[in-house]
């Protein structure tokens, strides 16, 4: 995983959490559903990339 990649994961997990919070904080339930959609999108892409660094690894030792 490249750090760019990291990085943009990471901001979309943390853009994801404080829309979710605003949302709880103000009863938007909208804002706060979609805050977890995005916070669950950069967990998935985060876990994408070990996997392929993972099988990277695998394969680079051979």
């Amino acid at each position: 995983m490249t750090a760019d990649d990291k990085a943009k994961n990471k901001a979309e997990e943390l853009k994801g959490k404080a829309k979710e919070a605003v949302g709880k904080g103000t009863g938007n339930e909208q804002w706060e559903a979609e805050g977890k959609a995005e916070q669950g999108k950069g967990n998935v892409k985060q876990a994408g990339e070990k996997i392929k660094d993972a099988a990277k690894d695998v394969f680079d030792d051979k």
